[in-house]
C-alpha cells in the first residue's frame, strides 16, 4: 500500500522528522531521540503527532522500559517510511540536477506552504451536501469517527472535492474545545470522544491537552488549569471535546 499523497509531500520537505524517526529507531526512546536530534521532548511529540495522524498507520508506538524515559518504537509502517525517504532523497537529488534556474526550488517552496494549525487529520470525504451558501463536507477518519467541515461552494469547486478523495482537516486547538460530563454539545458542532493523553501546564496561560482518538489520530486542546483539576481530567481519563464545521479547514494534495 502506498503512502498518502500528503504525507509524501511532509516528509520531502520535513526532513528533520525524519532524522527524528531514525534516533527513535536508534534510541528507543523519545528522550534520547529529542536530544540527538536538538529539539525539545514536546517538540519531538508534537512531530510525531503530526506525522502519525498523517500516515494511514501510526508511524510510531508507545513501548514501556525505554531507555531513558520516554520510551518508543518505530512500528512496521514507520520503518518502511525511513526506507521511503532514501529513495526521496534521490530523486531529490534528481530534481536539483533539473532545475533549469535557481528561482524554481523557491517557486517550489512558496507552492508548499506550512501550517499553524496544530491539529492534522487525514480523512476521505464521505458526503456532500448544499446549505444555503455553503457546502456541508463530511469526512470519515477512520474507526467510526466523523467529523464535518462548512465551506463555500467556490471552495469545493476548487479543491475539486468529490466522494471518496483523502483531505486534510486543519483545526487550530483554540477552536478545540472540552466539555464538562454534563455539558451539553452546542447544536450543529463536531463532537468526538477522547483519551487525555497528557496535560503540558503553562503557568502564563492555559495548559496544553493532548488527546489521543479511537482511531490513532490525536488532538491538541487548551484548557484552563483550574478548570481540569474541577472536572478531575488527569491523564488516561475520558473526555468529549467539540468544534463548529465551520472551524474546519481543508486541505488536498497540491
Amino acid at each position: 500500500m502506498s503512502l498518502p499523497a500528503l504525507l509524501t509531500q511532509h516528509i520531502a520537505r520535513r526532513p528533520q522528522r525524519i532524522a527524528l524517526l531514525q534516533h527513535i529507531a536508534e534510541q528507543g526512546s523519545i528522550t534520547r531521540a529529542a536530544k540527538a536530534a536538538g529539539i525539545s521532548y514536546k517538540a519531538a511529540w508534537d512531530a510525531i503527532d503530526e506525522l502519525n495522524n498523517l500516515a494511514s498507520q501510526p508511524l510510531v508506538e508507545r513501548s514501556t522500559g525505554g531507555r531513558g524515559g520516554g520510551g518508543a518504537r518505530l512500528s512496521a509502517e514507520g520503518g518502511r517510511v525511513l526506507r521511503l525517504y532514501q529513495r526521496l532523497q534521490n530523486l531529490q537529488a534528481q530534481l536539483l540536477e533539473a532545475a533549469e534556474e535557481s528561482t524554481d526550488l523557491d517557486l517550489l517552496g512558496r507552492l508548499m506552504l506550512r501550517t499553524s494549525a496544530r491539529n492534522q487529520l487525514q480523512g476521505e470525504v464521505s458526503g456532500l451536501r448544499r446549505e444555503g451558501r455553503h457546502d456541508r463536507v463530511s469526512l470519515a477518519l477512520g474507526g467510526g469517527l466523523e467529523i464535518d467541515a462548512l465551506i463555500t461552494h467556490d471552495s469545493t469547486a476548487r479543491l475539486e472535492l468529490t466522494l471518496g478523495i483523502h483531505v486534510v482537516a486543519l483545526l487550530k486547538a483554540g477552536w478545540v474545545q472540552l466539555l464538562a460530563s454534563d455539558d451539553e454539545v452546542e447544536a450543529g458542532s463536531n463532537c468526538l470522544t477522547a483519551t487525555i493523553e497528557q496535560v503540558l501546564a503553562d503557568t502564563q496561560g492555559p495548559s496544553e491537552v493532548r488527546l489521543s482518538l479511537a482511531n490513532g489520530q490525536t488532538l491538541c486542546a487548551f484548557a484552563e488549569a483550574d478548570w481540569l483539576a474541577q472536572q478531575q481530567l488527569l491523564a488516561g481519563e475520558p473526555v468529549r471535546v467539540q468544534f463548529h464545521p465551520s472551524s474546519v479547514l481543508l486541505g488536498v494534495p497540491a
